[in-house]
């Protein structure tokens, strides 16, 4: 069903999912920032003498206590190895269970959730209603999870903000174990060639570590953050047949950073959350603003684009994304949005222009149609408003002309921070573009589906 599109409605990435509260995947061409579920399995296999049950405390964990407090979360002890390193035994073993049931991997989800459901009912209500289409992105999140547990400094960070992301859904510390249990189940159900205690361990060892960061991440934020805020719907401005323009007011102060997004849920589809890019800088009067697309089968988008009216109430979750500006340099800043990914770079360009800065922001700004180019006009706006602000609309009618490719003719960017939004096709070919232009992988950054992958390689 749908996604957010980089956090915008067909542009970035959507997440929304969840290790424990899953949501419905998105449809064909919708993205998703970060997803987050977990692949619980249940099963009737006991766990390894000494081990401990998944999700449960341990004495000592000092990977998981230390890293809200302590050390940044790019620097956590977790994922603190060079990914030039040998793997470690429990990586080794994971992997080998991931390869095992990826080619079951519908199989191996379905049965998970069949075990959850009956061992623990009292969980189902978390869920939303329609669970068909949850199967794929479930697996493919543990995968990426498990793929860099010990080798990607980007892991904790994406942990923690799933931690956070949880609270919205209702999950308390409690309800780990159970996931872990029933993940554990359907892991040794289908890799029963080559389960044995000691991959079963493994798993233990790894799942543990994985929730305890997520646990202490949610319960830092319950200090100082709701786990949703309620927001009124005050303007819907439809600017094509399917892109929405919409402001909220927050019920109460709503922080977050420009180049951020969040999670939106509507009372049309509870329990179905997307995701979408604040399309403005914070602003004195705390309302929020977003592009949504409604795509084919998308729910929230849908909900969001035809059926929204002002006075309506929507939920957002936590604001999340590593896609802001660094104020402490004074590189200028390359900006590539496609689509609704133009509300995020709008963003950032607002938020330098507060801060009084005269660093040159360059903005290339990608539709397949000139009709396409709904923001145009608010760009131009801004670039006559800034004389250090460029923007380029690249149209690409036949589909030859792809916005990556476009920003080879200008330059050059070594002196640039690189920012993408949009659709992750856009997202892939946009990086392989800048590092072959000569921009470090390090000042390159984007909220997508596949950041982690990305990043890990």
């Amino acid at each position: 069903m749908d996604a957010p599109a980089t956090m915008s409605g067909d542009n970035g990435t959507s997440g929304g999912g969840s290790w424990f509260a899953p949501r419905s995947a998105p449809p064909e061409g919708e993205q998703e920032r970060i997803a987050g579920h977990s692949l619980a399995p249940t099963d009737a296999h006991a766990t390894s003498p000494g081990a401990r049950t998944p999700g449960q405390r341990a004495a000592t964990p000092p990977d998981a206590r230390a890293i809200e407090h302590t050390v940044p979360a790019q620097r956590s002890p977790l994922v603190a190895r060079s990914v030039t390193e040998k793997a470690s035994p429990d990586a080794i073993l994971i992997r080998r269970t991931m390869a095992e049931v990826a080619p079951v991997a519908d199989e191996v989800t379905s049965y998970f959730y069949a075990l959850l459901f009956v061992r623990h009912p009292d969980l189902r209500p978390l869920f939303p209603v329609a669970m068909d289409t949850q199967r794929d992105r479930l697996l493919k999140a543990l995968l990426t999870a498990c793929e860099h547990v010990d080798n990607t400094p980007v892991l904790v960070d994406y942990l923690q903000n799933l931690g956070r992301g949880h609270r919205k859904y209702g999950t308390r510390p409690e309800h780990y174990p159970a996931v872990g249990e029933c993940l554990i189940g359907a892991l040794s159900t289908y890799a029963s060639g080559i389960w044995n205690a000691e991959m079963e361990a493994a798993w233990v060892r790894t799942y543990t570590t994985i929730s305890q960061v997520m646990i202490d991440s949610a319960a830092a934020d319950e200090l100082r953050s709701p786990a949703w805020w309620h927001a009124e719907v005050v303007t819907h401005d439809l600017r094509t047949p399917d892109v929405a323009v919409l402001t909220v007011r927050p019920d109460q102060p709503y922080p977050f950073l420009a180049g951020q997004y969040t999670s939106v849920e509507t009372s049309w589809w509870p329990r179905v959350w997307r995701h979408y890019s604040f399309a403005s800088a914070p602003r004195s009067d705390g309302l929020l603003t977003f592009h949504v697309k409604a795509v084919p089968a998308g729910w929230v988008s849908n909900a969001l684009v035809h059926r929204a009216r002002p006075g309506d109430i929507i939920r957002l979750g936590p604001p999340t994304g590593s896609m802001t500006v660094d104020h402490s340099t004074n590189s200028g800043l390359l900006c590539l949005g496609g689509g609704t990914g133009i509300a995020p770079i709008k963003a950032l360009v607002e938020d330098v222009a507060e801060r009084g800065e005269r660093r040159p922001v360059e903005v290339f700004y990608g539709a397949r149609t000139d009709y396409d180019l709904y923001d145009l006009d608010t760009m131009l706006r801004l670039q006559e408003s800034h004389p250090w602000l460029s923007v380029r609309p690249i149209v690409d009618q036949q589909g030859r002309l792809h916005l990556p490719d476009a920003v080879r003719e200008y330059g050059p960017w070594n002196r640039y921070d690189a920012y993408l939004s949009g659709p992750p096709g856009m997202i892939r070919s946009g990086i392989d573009t800048l590092r072959g232009i000569g921009i470090p992988s390090e000042r390159i950054r984007h909220d997508s589906v596949e950041e982690l992958v990305v990043i890990g390689n």
